[in-house]
């Protein structure tokens, strides 16, 4: 959820058009919850999709529930960490990142997981510009929160100063 927030926000200060999508089920703690964001330079219609450019699968049941509504061309980034298997589809990039390791032993901290896999989908697509997520931050982490800005900004980083 918190990728997403973070993307829906980013995108929200580029003033584009938003949509995100949280979907809570029984499996809210500790299971697999999504988002679906919209971002446009138009106005979104609805926020519902039937079809996705790019997945983010941060385990192996999104990956599952969500790779058949990837459009041919588009984007799978799968945490590498936590799903094993490899994506069977040859009509879509897929970039594995192992952003549980990468949180652990480079950051020192594996809470920062999703952080990395946002730099991720944010340094291969270029999707909002990731100079905004600074001030996306300072925003989103106020107060206790706050000591967690500088960590959040190196997972943020990693992708794009690892990957160049």
């Amino acid at each position: 959820m918190l990728i997403g927030q973070m993307l829906a926000y980013t995108a929200m200060l580029e003033g584009r058009e938003v949509s995100w999508m949280p979907a809570y089920g029984p499996e809210m703690r500790g299971g697999t919850a999504n988002c679906t964001v919209v971002i446009s330079d138009k106005p979104i219609a609805s926020p519902i999709v039937t079809a996705v450019d790019v997945l983010l699968a941060m385990n192996g049941s999104s990956l599952d529930r969500f790779i058949d509504m990837v459009v041919p061309g588009g984007t799978v980034i799968v945490n590498s960490g936590i799903v094993s298997k490899k994506v069977e589809r040859i009509d879509v990039r897929v970039i594995y990142v192992d952003c549980n390791s990468i949180a652990r032993e480079e950051l020192g901290n594996e809470k920062v997981a999703n952080v990395v896999m946002l730099g991720a989908l944010i340094g291969s697509s270029e999707v909002v510009d990731l100079s905004r997520i600074e001030e996306v931050f300072q925003e989103n982490f106020k107060g206790g929160k706050a000591k967690m800005i500088d960590l959040n900004l190196k997972a943020v980083n990693y992708w794009s100063e690892h990957n160049e």
